[in-house]
């Protein structure tokens, strides 16, 4: 794929507009971060969980459930991500652009564990979704299957869940195996 650039880029932003489609990169606070693929336990992992969310959210009609790489521009000048799995229920649909990405703040977001990525997702990405308001966060080790969940409350996270194999979700009003 080769890339004309018709003028330089003058913020970090325009510089991670310009990767091409499918680039797992995410700008936070407006620094550039660069991830492998995921393995094979992390991508059995989402794909289990996305499966289950589908069935409560999609097929229920209650929102949508999206799957990286999708990019979430939670402001329009310093922070696009890549969540792994994240969910937009019915009353925010219309962040979603039909013929582009989300841009807002999705309700919940589930984020698998990588043996390259475990710190960014538990420290950086953890602030970063606690800073923008996101109304619960998973973090899911698809070795061990822990899941730790995170919900909102008075502007911080409040750990609501550490267990095994389980989802336990206070905003869907549902619990799911993976």
């Amino acid at each position: 794929m080769e890339i004309t650039i018709g003028s330089p880029p003058r913020t970090m932003m325009e510089v991670y507009e310009m990767l091409p489609e499918g680039t797992l990169a995410e700008l936070i606070d407006n620094q550039l971060f660069m991830s492998p693929a995921p393995n094979t336990s992390h991508f059995k992992t989402a794909k289990k969980i996305a499966k289950s969310f589908d069935k409560l959210i999609e097929e229920a009609g209650r929102g949508f459930v999206f799957y990286a790489p999708f990019d979430v521009y939670l402001d329009k000048k310093q922070n696009a991500v890549q969540p792994d799995i994240f969910i937009v229920l019915a009353s925010n649909a219309g962040k979603i652009e039909t013929h582009g990405n989300f841009i807002g703040v999705p309700d919940l977001i589930v984020e698998v564990l990588s043996p390259s990525n475990k710190e960014y997702d538990l420290t950086k990405k953890k602030n970063l979704y606690e800073k923008f308001g996101v109304q619960e966060y998973w973090i899911v080790d698809p070795d061990t299957k822990l899941a730790l969940g995170f919900a909102l409350n008075n502007n911080l996270y409040n750990r609501i869940s550490e267990e095994i194999g389980k989802i336990r979700s206070p905003l869907l009003n549902a619990e799911f195996e993976f």
